[in-house]
């Protein structure tokens, strides 16, 4: 029986308020990027308010299922980066109960959601999809004057082929313009040339009218006109300016749907299965009625029957004909000829491989465009699931609250997620890689990382202590932290200051004997650093020694020997003597030459220092001792 606890409220309570909010951001900011893409289509079109809150309704509805898990990852990371932080999830733990445990209320909401993302693409986003399309296209016809390019031929206008050399965006001139125009058939057609014109709408927003100045009008006239006068083929105009009307509807007329049919983002999954089908079943019996004709076109086959069956035995049995001799035989205008026709056979050929080669890949890739978003529906209502356990056990973790690092760590693994999956869907939508692979491939990298994030969460790993590899990497590239010893506001024991003098004069002389015995200076021995090493305990218990002497000295209240044992260095203990601590390593270490000459010359780099540290020591030694004695 599932029983609910005031804990589970209190979880669910939590992230239900970080959710609802992080969604809304999530859905913003998708909605900014979505917006910025398809600007030029809204900017000075005169849309109506209607006509915009469409269009932002509709591309709101569209990116609820790329908002979700963002909203999962960012609200659960936030979550339980909030319970780390004020020591909750210390408390939690502490009575027993584990980590997975407090996952449960959310990992229950996070496959509601996953359910429910997937239902929302599969019955409502279809839908919005396709009103978006038809009014992405609808706005694009709005107002054809703002949308010619220039040095390119524009043919958005009907029966309209217009070239604009140069634009002017603030005064709506256009430079350098060349129409071509047809009326009624190819036979009659205009062709237009102006230095300069305008492109305008009028004010009922059915025709376009467009004032041309200092141009030549030519226009092919009909044969009926010709009848009479054949002489002249063309009639030619020029005019020094010309308005011509143009029956253009420029007021905003939502697409045909019909036109989108093959929009598989505006199916369901069941619409796709079925389409996908009746796709496969019409493309394969044009590809066999392509075959076929291939065949009859260029490879003939005879049937024979029965009775010239002795005659196709005997015909078998006959030599080869020689092509090449009896085109050696040919006349050379036979052979030209000859060739010409071959010629024009294998274009004709190409060109009509080209062809149907061209329709079969649009056909494959209507295909693949269905199955990418079958694929699609699945993927995107998993990978909610998959950002849960990547945000929960990552804000367990880390520890950190608010909107400052859970937003730089959402953001990260949402780019990760965003570019394998558009790789993904790139690679797939061309061919490269199978669909199933292509869609795949972000689920399939993203999921061990959220089974490694949760099992070291669920272990209260310090994967993500950057104290940790802060003085991991130190520690590798030689450096170390500079001694800190602030003074006391609060002193319980003063130091003992003759005992502490007697102890520094005894490790001087330590040091004295340790750095005549071990000749630091000079190379170490190539066979005791990799195969017989000696652990050197003298210089650790010197190196602990002073760390007491240091202890009890830094409760004193004379800043001068505050100041002094600030500069004991931190003796490295065990870096002079041998590369590793297991003696397995460095016998490999020395095996790999170029890898034990490194570490050798490190090693001899850390004796060098070792040797310094001991001079900066008996130094200080000395200093502090006159202070004491001084008292």
């Amino acid at each position: 029986m599932l029983r609910i606890k005031k804990l589970d409220i209190f979880i669910a309570k939590q992230f239900a308020l970080l959710f609802v909010g992080t969604f809304f951001i999530c859905q913003f900011v998708l909605m900014m990027q979505f917006l910025w893409r398809y600007i030029d289509e809204l900017i000075g079109k005169g849309l109506s308010m209607d006509i915009m809150a469409q269009f932002f309704w509709y591309m709101g509805i569209m990116l609820v299922p790329q908002a979700l898990p963002l909203a999962i990852l960012l609200s659960a990371l936030i979550t339980f980066g909030n319970l780390g932080e004020s020591s909750e999830l210390t408390a939690i733990k502490a009575a027993g109960i584990s980590l997975m445990q407090a996952f449960k209320p959310l990992i229950y909401i996070t496959v509601f959601i996953s359910i429910a993302s997937f239902y929302f693409q599969n019955n409502i986003g279809p839908q919005a999809n396709m009103k978006m399309a038809q009014l992405l296209i609808s706005m694009k016809q709005k107002s054809p004057e703002l949308e010619i390019p220039e040095g390119i031929f524009y043919d958005g206008i009907p029966n309209c082929n217009l070239y604009v050399q140069k634009k002017n965006l603030d005064t709506g001139m256009l430079y350098g313009i060349m129409i071509y125009r047809m009326n009624g058939s190819y036979e009659d057609q205009q062709i237009i040339l102006a230095d300069s014109g305008m492109l305008q709408s009028t004010a009922e927003k059915k025709h376009i009218v467009l004032t041309l100045w200092s141009g030549e009008w030519f226009e092919n006239m009909q044969a009926q006109e010709l009848a009479g006068n054949a002489s002249v083929p063309y009639r030619r105009e020029t005019f020094i300016a010309k308005k011509i009307v143009i029956p253009f509807d420029g007021g905003f007329n939502m697409t045909d749907a019909s036109s989108l049919s093959n929009n598989a983002r505006a199916k369901s999954l069941k619409k796709i299965s079925h389409d996908m089908d009746s796709l496969v079943i019409y493309y394969d019996s044009v590809g066999r009625s392509f075959y076929t004709t291939s065949v009859e076109m260029y490879y003939p086959l005879k049937k024979v029957s029965a009775k010239d069956s002795v005659i196709v035995a005997q015909r078998a049995n006959e030599p080869q004909h020689n092509v090449d001799s009896a085109f050696s035989k040919l006349r050379d205008a036979d052979k030209v000829r000859v060739v010409n026709f071959a010629k024009s056979r294998i274009q004709s050929a190409m060109s009509d491989y080209n062809f149907k080669s061209m329709m079969m890949e649009d056909a494959d890739r209507t295909i693949r465009q269905h199955q990418i978003e079958a694929f699609n529906k699945f993927t995107l209502a998993l990978s909610c699931i998959i950002f849960f356990f990547i945000g929960a056990p990552l804000g367990a973790i880390i520890r950190k609250g608010g909107l400052g690092f859970p937003v730089l760590i959402s953001v990260i693994v949402f780019i990760v997620f965003y570019i394998l999956d558009n790789t993904g869907y790139r690679m797939s939508r061309i061919g490269e890689w199978t669909v199933w692979f292509g869609k795949s491939l972000a689920t399939v990298v993203l999921t061990p990382i959220a089974i490694f994030v949760t099992y070291k969460a669920n272990n209260d790993s310090v994967v993500f202590n950057m104290d940790l590899y802060r003085n991991f990497f130190m520690k590798l590239l030689g450096l170390r932290l500079k001694r800190h010893i602030a003074g006391k506001e609060v002193i319980i024991n003063d130091p003992d200051y003759p005992n502490d003098a007697i102890e520094l004069e005894r490790i001087s002389k330590e040091i004295t004997d340790y750095s005549h015995n071990h000749r630091l200076i000079s190379a170490p021995n190539i066979i005791k650093v990799f195969f017989k090493f000696e652990v050197d305990n003298e210089i650790e218990r010197i190196a602990g020694e002073l760390e007491s002497v240091i202890e009890d000295l830094g409760n004193t209240r004379d800043k001068v020997i505050l100041t002094e044992i600030n500069h004991y260095p931190i003796v490295s203990e065990k870096a002079h003597t041998r590369p590793f601590d297991r003696q397995w390593l460095n016998v490999l270490a020395a095996i790999l030459v170029p890898l034990g000459a490194v570490l050798y010359i490190r090693m001899w780099r850390f004796r060098l220092r070792l040797l310094h540290d001991l001079r900066v020591i008996k130094q200080t030694n000395e200093k502090i001792i006159h202070r004491i004695e001084g008292f």
